[in-house]
């Protein structure tokens, strides 16, 4: 099966270029095989060729017809695997989780859980006006619903 066969070039692929590793890959029903990749160090264009031309050349034309589309995951994608956040660290993230949205700095991750920093106005404890808190919230993988770098222009 074409899937199979694809996958098993592209592990192979992957354990060559050990900073790369995957995020999606599908295979239409027309054969349109697409792969998102993304890295500890990010993704070039050469590693998208070198990824690729490891799947291509080694598929035969003759047997079947398909398309190949290897890309990097976009700066504007949800972060999908917890190794994605890693790379993020120092970032302003914006997470959704089903208590709301937070915004944050990313100061740290672990095998199950990011931790977000931000600073905030709040009321001072005594008198009036207002004073800068800095603030710290662990969120577990489980409670995220969506993370997103925040991109500064």
């Amino acid at each position: 099966m074409l899937k199979d066969k694809v996958r098993q070039l592209l592990d192979n692929a992957l354990e060559e270029h050990s900073s790369l590793f995957l995020v999606d890959f599908t295979v239409g029903g027309d054969n349109s095989i697409k792969v998102v990749l993304d890295g500890d160090q990010g993704v070039s264009l050469q590693d998208c060729m070198n990824v690729s031309r490891a799947i291509e050349h080694n598929l035969d034309r003759e047997e079947e017809d398909f398309s190949l589309e290897v890309t990097s995951a976009g700066a504007t994608s949800p972060l999908q695997l917890p190794r994605q956040y890693n790379k993020n660290i120092g970032r302003k993230l914006q997470v959704k989780t089903s208590s709301g949205k937070l915004e944050g700095t990313l100061v740290e991750t672990s095998t199950d859980s990011i931790t977000l920093e931000w600073k905030a106005r709040e009321p001072k404890p005594v008198g009036k006006g207002k004073i800068t808190v800095q603030k710290k919230q662990e969120i577990a993988f489980s409670d995220i619903q969506e993370a997103k770098v925040k991109l500064k222009f």
